[in-house]
This record gives structure tokens, C-alpha cells and sequence, in this order.
């Protein structure tokens, strides 16, 4: 969108407050040719040696002795597989919402949930909407689909070669499942699928991934059949990239919202009157009028899916769990449905088609991680499917509770309350 002369005028004036110019602003952005300072000690080993290099530059030892604690220096290794330059952890409030009841496929079960998070009234939020689904019996979550995609780009001199290029790709599928096999005994290649731009060629390679994620996976999978294509394939591509930006992959896409990407799933409760009223203080009507003015005001602003706090309770789930959270940017597209039935109760469904979640690999296996894990009984191989079901199952839970406090006009009450309580001295809250 274009920036109105208004609004930058009035920009440019708070810049200028002072008695500025527009030259000394300039002046300001411009490079600074003075000696740069040393590169900070970096590198993936995580050694007492190392850390009192790293910590010596950072010259803080009021930091030092929160970041890099007793228990951290503890178990300092076992973190050198997940981050570089290592210098500490950070320690979030972990709340439980629940128990969150959820009659899934593979998710069967009444679930106490570990939510990491440092914004006051989410857990609070996730947790009414976890009893009031717990109260009805429980919500079915289902998991549809999985696909985990990487997506190579290949350009070439005319359509005509990227075209018979295509053709070539497409007749040797069964040899790539067999190459895919020899890096990794988890990964399955799918389906190969293919995009055409005049002369440039993305292949969509559609993989399985077990309990892991699978980004990595699917990723040296992908570079053994590119290497595979150069090497037998009679038309040479003039660029050869491992992905050509079409997989989707850390942001929400059409392609993505419309197929599959990580899991899909759907979840779905209906809820009498009484339970809507009882924990919610509004009615069934109430929350399905504010859904349909909320599924307008969705396509008026350009969503990508109507929904309204999805990335809330995925945020604080991924981190407590060891998830990666920049897949929160894809996985929080969705769909949220909010009806009144035949009974005058209310249903409501939730779809999620961009899960990109695991139980193994990543960060599933920190301590603190590993625990959440455990404590929801999803840790290690056989997790992964059920916790894609429990994730549609927290952010039904979340859609209740607020649009239940849209339609009961108690949103900002409720944040005030809670909010304004935590950031109170001597209130207790972190």
C-alpha cells in the first residue's frame, strides 16, 4: 500500500522535532567507515573455554548469572545440537490449561496442556475454553492429511527444455522414493508435483516425515535427488536452487491453505445452551453473530483463513514443546465456524491445514521441552500424530473463550483484570 502525504508529513515532523533537518536525518542512515568491532566469538561448541570467551565480550555478569545459571552450565552440551554462539537459555512462565478432553483418531484422552507464554490472561483464556470442551464430553479432532514439501527451482534457456524436463522428472518418481530411502529411515516421498513459469520449473517433492517435523528431512532428501537430477538428467538447467520459495515453508501461503503443509486437522464440539451460558456468559446466538460479522471482517482486511487467536495458543504450545516456532507463521492459518443448531446449542469447528509439528528431533528433546512433552504423555515416536490432533483441540478451546468474552462484552475486563494484575509491584505474577 502506497503511504499517504499526510501521514508522511507528520512522520517527518516528529523526526524533526528539535530543530533537526532533513540533511542530518540523511546524514544519520549513511555508512560508517570508522573500524568495525570484532566478530563475536562464535561457533557451535559449548565448553566452559568457549562460554568464557563469549561471556567476556558480553561483559555483563549480571546477565551471565541469569542466561547461564547452575542448571544450565549443568547441561550446556546437550544444547550445542540446537544453536550456535551459545551463551545461556531463557526461562518462560509455563502455565497448564485443562484438562482439555479430546476423542481424536489418534489422540484419546482427558490432557493437562503446558502453555509457554508472557502475555497474562492466555493461559486463563485457554484453560475456560479447555473445561467448558472437557464439560461436554470432549471435542473429535481429526487428523485428514500430512505432506511435509520442499520445493527446488530449475530455470532453463526456453519453455521448451523446462517442459522436457518435466516429462523426464515425472517418469522417474519410483527412482527418487528409492534415493529418499537412503538418507533418512523415516522420510517417504509422496508424490512429485510441478509448476511451470515460462521457463523456470519448481517440483513440489511431497514427503512423509514419522513423528519428526521433518523440515531438515526433507531437506537432504530433496539435495540427493538434485544431485541425482544433475548428474543422469540429458537437459542441463542453466540455475538449479534447493528451494524456490513455492514449498510455503515458515509462511502462510494459498498453496499451503488450499492442500496440506506439515498436518492437517480438523476439530469440531457442540455445546447446549446451558454449558454456553454457564461457562461463557453469552449464548449460542451471541457467539454466532459475532462470527459472522468476524468472518466479514476477515475478508475485508485479507486474512488468509478467518480465525481469531490461533497463533496464541500454537505460540505458547510450540515453545513449551520444543516446536519451531517460525512454523507458527504457517500453521496459525485456519478456518473457525461457529453455528446454532437444530437444538439451539451451538457448534463449532476449527481447521487448521499447515500443522508443521513433531514429537522427535529439534528441540522435542531439550530438558525443559522434553518435559512438556511428558507431561502430556506425547514425547518420542508415536506423538506426533496425536499431538497434531491436541493442537486443534487448543485452538478450539481458545476460539471459545474468546469469542465468548467478544460476544459477553467481556474481552477487556477480562485483560484488564488479568493484565494490569501481573504488572503490578508486589502482585507475585512474573
Amino acid at each position: 500500500m502506497p503511504t499517504g502525504s499526510k501521514v508522511f508529513f507528520r512522520h517527518l515532523e516528529r523526526l524533526l522535532e528539535g530543530g533537526g533537518t532533513p540533511e542530518e536525518l540523511a546524514r544519520r542512515l549513511a555508512p560508517r567507515r570508522e573500524e568495525t568491532p570484532p566478530a563475536f566469538p562464535g561457533g557451535a561448541r559449548v565448553t566452559e573455554e568457549a562460554l568464557g570467551r563469549r561471556w567476556k565480550r558480553l561483559g555483563s555478569a549480571e546477565a551471565e548469572a541469569v542466561l547461564c545459571d547452575g542448571w544450565t552450565r549443568e547441561r550446556c552440551e546437550g544444547f550445542a545440537r540446537n544453536v550456535e554462539n551459545f551463551v545461556g537459555t531463557v526461562k518462560l512462565p509455563v502455565g497448564i490449561a485443562g484438562p482439555l478432553r479430546v476423542n481424536g483418531l489418534f489422540a484419546r484422552g482427558d490432557y493437562l496442556v503446558p502453555l509457554a507464554t508472557t502475555e497474562a490472561a492466555l493461559v486463563a483464556s485457554h484453560h475456560r475454553g479447555a473445561c467448558l470442551v472437557t464439560a461436554a464430553g470432549g471435542c473429535s479432532s481429526a487428523l485428514l492429511n500430512e505432506s511435509v514439501n520442499r520445493s527446488p527451482a530449475f530455470g532453463f534457456r526456453s519453455m521448451a527444455e523446462s517442459g522436457s524436463f518435466v516429462h523426464w522428472v515425472l517418469s522417474r518418481i519410483e527412482t527418487f522414493q528409492g534415493l529418499v530411502s537412503e538418507t533418512s529411515r523415516h522420510a517417504r516421498l509422496l508424490d512429485v508435483g510441478f509448476m511451470g513459469e515460462g521457463n523456470h520449473v519448481y517440483l513440489n517433492f511431497q514427503y512423509s516425515t514419522g513423528d519428526a517435523a521433518g523440515q531438515n528431512m526433507v531437506t537432504i532428501a530433496t539435495q540427493r535427488i538434485v544431485d541425482h537430477i544433475l548428474a543422469e538428467s540429458p537437459f542441463r538447467p542453466a540455475e538449479v536452487y534447493i528451494e524456490g520459495n513455492l514449498s510455503g515453508d515458515k509462511k502462510a501461503s494459498a498453496q499451503a491453505f488450499n492442500t496440506v503443509r506439515g498436518k492437517k486437522v480438523s476439530s469440531e464440539i457442540r455445546l447446549p445452551a446451558e454449558l454456553v451460558g454457564k461457562y461463557l456468559h453469552t449464548t449460542p446466538k451471541a457467539m454466532a453473530d459475532y462470527w459472522k460479522m468476524s468472518a466479514i471482517g476477515g475478508v475485508l482486511s485479507g486474512t488468509l483463513g478467518v480465525q481469531g487467536q490461533y497463533a496464541n495458543g500454537l505460540a505458547a504450545l510450540f515453545i513449551a514443546t520444543g516446536q519451531d516456532a517460525a512454523c507458527v507463521a504457517e500453521s496459525a492459518a485456519g478456518v473457525t465456524r461457529f453455528e446454532v443448531d437444530a437444538e439451539g446449542g451451538l457448534y463449532a469447528a476449527v481447521t487448521l491445514p499447515n500443522l508443521v509439528v513433531g514429537t522427535v528431533g529439534g528441540g522435542t528433546g531439550l530438558p525443559s521441552q522434553r518435559a512438556c512433552l511428558e507431561i502430556l504423555g506425547l514425547a518420542g515416536a508415536g506423538g506426533a500424530a496425536p499431538f497434531a490432533e491436541l493442537c486443534g483441540a487448543v485452538v478450539l478451546a481458545g476460539e471459545l473463550s474468546l469469542i465468548g468474552a467478544l460476544a459477553a462484552g467481556e474481552f477487556t475486563r477480562a485483560h484488564r483484570k488479568l493484565a494490569r494484575r501481573a504488572a503490578e509491584p508486589g502482585s507475585g505474577s512474573a
